[in-house]
Protein backbone atom coordinates (compact mmCIF):
# COMPACT_ATOMS: atom_id res chain seq x y z
CA UNK A 1 0.00 0.00 0.00
CA UNK A 2 1.39 3.39 -1.00
CA UNK A 3 1.91 5.83 1.85
CA UNK A 4 1.07 9.52 1.47
CA UNK A 5 2.05 12.40 3.73
CA UNK A 6 -0.64 15.08 3.34
CA UNK A 7 0.21 18.62 4.48
CA UNK A 8 -2.81 20.95 4.25
CA UNK A 9 -3.62 23.77 6.67
CA UNK A 10 -7.37 23.93 5.94
CA UNK A 11 -9.00 21.32 8.18
CA UNK A 12 -12.06 20.68 6.00
CA UNK A 13 -9.96 20.29 2.86
CA UNK A 14 -7.50 18.00 4.68
CA UNK A 15 -10.37 15.79 5.89
CA UNK A 16 -11.92 15.50 2.41
CA UNK A 17 -8.58 14.74 0.77
CA UNK A 18 -7.65 12.13 3.36
CA UNK A 19 -11.01 10.36 3.05
CA UNK A 20 -10.86 10.27 -0.75
CA UNK A 21 -7.30 8.93 -0.77
CA UNK A 22 -8.02 6.30 1.88
CA UNK A 23 -11.13 5.21 -0.02
CA UNK A 24 -8.87 4.78 -3.08
CA UNK A 25 -6.64 2.44 -1.06
CA UNK A 26 -3.85 4.74 0.09
CA UNK A 27 -2.47 5.01 3.61
CA UNK A 28 -2.55 8.70 4.57
CA UNK A 29 -0.81 10.57 7.37
CA UNK A 30 -2.21 14.10 7.55
CA UNK A 31 -0.76 17.21 9.19
CA UNK A 32 -1.78 20.85 9.26
CA UNK A 33 1.56 22.50 8.44
CA UNK A 34 4.96 21.99 6.92
CA UNK A 35 6.80 22.27 10.21
CA UNK A 36 4.95 19.17 11.42
CA UNK A 37 5.48 17.31 8.13
CA UNK A 38 9.23 17.97 7.89
CA UNK A 39 10.32 15.73 10.79
CA UNK A 40 7.95 12.99 9.61
CA UNK A 41 9.82 12.88 6.30
CA UNK A 42 13.01 12.28 8.27
CA UNK A 43 11.54 9.62 10.58
CA UNK A 44 9.40 7.56 8.21
CA UNK A 45 9.14 6.54 4.55
CA UNK A 46 6.43 7.95 2.30
CA UNK A 47 5.80 7.33 -1.37
CA UNK A 48 4.26 10.76 -1.91
CA UNK A 49 4.28 14.16 -0.25
CA UNK A 50 0.98 15.85 -1.13
CA UNK A 51 1.24 19.42 0.06
CA UNK A 52 -0.60 22.68 -0.15
CA UNK A 53 1.75 25.43 -1.25
CA UNK A 54 0.47 28.26 0.95
CA UNK A 55 0.70 27.27 4.62
CA UNK A 56 1.84 28.98 7.83
CA UNK A 57 5.37 28.60 9.22
CA UNK A 58 6.77 26.54 6.31
CA UNK A 59 5.18 26.64 2.88
CA UNK A 60 4.85 23.67 0.56
CA UNK A 61 7.78 24.73 -1.62
CA UNK A 62 10.12 24.83 1.39
CA UNK A 63 8.71 21.48 2.48
CA UNK A 64 9.34 19.97 -0.97
CA UNK A 65 12.92 21.25 -0.89
CA UNK A 66 13.37 19.66 2.55
CA UNK A 67 11.89 16.44 1.15
CA UNK A 68 14.45 16.40 -1.65
CA UNK A 69 17.25 16.53 0.93
CA UNK A 70 15.98 14.05 3.53
CA UNK A 71 13.74 11.71 1.48
CA UNK A 72 14.83 11.91 -2.15
CA UNK A 73 12.77 8.85 -3.17
CA UNK A 74 9.52 10.51 -2.04
CA UNK A 75 7.57 12.02 -4.92
CA UNK A 76 5.96 15.44 -4.58
CA UNK A 77 2.59 16.79 -5.64
CA UNK A 78 1.42 20.33 -4.90
CA UNK A 79 -2.14 21.53 -4.43
CA UNK A 80 -2.96 25.21 -4.46
CA UNK A 81 -5.75 27.71 -4.83
CA UNK A 82 -3.39 30.50 -5.90
CA UNK A 83 -2.44 30.74 -9.56
CA UNK A 84 0.53 33.01 -8.84
CA UNK A 85 2.28 30.49 -6.62
CA UNK A 86 1.84 27.76 -9.23
CA UNK A 87 4.60 29.36 -11.31
CA UNK A 88 6.92 29.57 -8.31
CA UNK A 89 6.28 25.92 -7.44
CA UNK A 90 6.89 24.86 -11.02
CA UNK A 91 10.24 26.60 -11.01
CA UNK A 92 11.25 25.17 -7.63
CA UNK A 93 10.21 21.59 -8.44
CA UNK A 94 9.89 21.21 -12.21
CA UNK A 95 8.99 17.48 -12.10
CA UNK A 96 6.41 17.80 -9.33
CA UNK A 97 2.74 17.71 -10.28
CA UNK A 98 0.66 20.79 -9.45
CA UNK A 99 -3.11 20.50 -9.03
CA UNK A 100 -5.04 23.76 -8.80
CA UNK A 101 -8.08 24.17 -6.56
CA UNK A 102 -10.94 23.72 -7.03
CA UNK A 103 -10.72 20.15 -8.26
CA UNK A 104 -12.93 17.10 -8.05
CA UNK A 105 -11.77 14.43 -5.59
CA UNK A 106 -11.87 11.89 -8.42
CA UNK A 107 -9.36 14.04 -10.35
CA UNK A 108 -7.11 14.18 -7.29
CA UNK A 109 -7.06 10.39 -6.99
CA UNK A 110 -6.32 10.02 -10.72
CA UNK A 111 -3.40 12.46 -10.47
CA UNK A 112 -2.02 10.73 -7.38
CA UNK A 113 -2.24 7.42 -9.23
CA UNK A 114 -0.30 8.92 -12.15
CA UNK A 115 2.38 10.46 -9.93
CA UNK A 116 2.95 7.20 -8.08
CA UNK A 117 3.21 5.28 -11.36
CA UNK A 118 5.93 7.67 -12.60
CA UNK A 119 9.48 6.66 -11.64
CA UNK A 120 10.89 10.17 -11.11
CA UNK A 121 11.17 11.12 -7.40
CA UNK A 122 10.84 14.61 -5.85
CA UNK A 123 11.56 16.56 -9.03
CA UNK A 124 13.87 19.00 -7.28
Amino acid sequence: MNRILLAEDEEAMRTYLKRALEKAGYSVTDVDRGTVAAPLLEQDEFDLLLTDIVMPEMDGIELAQHCAKVAPKTKVMFITGFAAVTLKAGQAAPNARILSKPFHLKDLVLEVDRVLENADPCGL
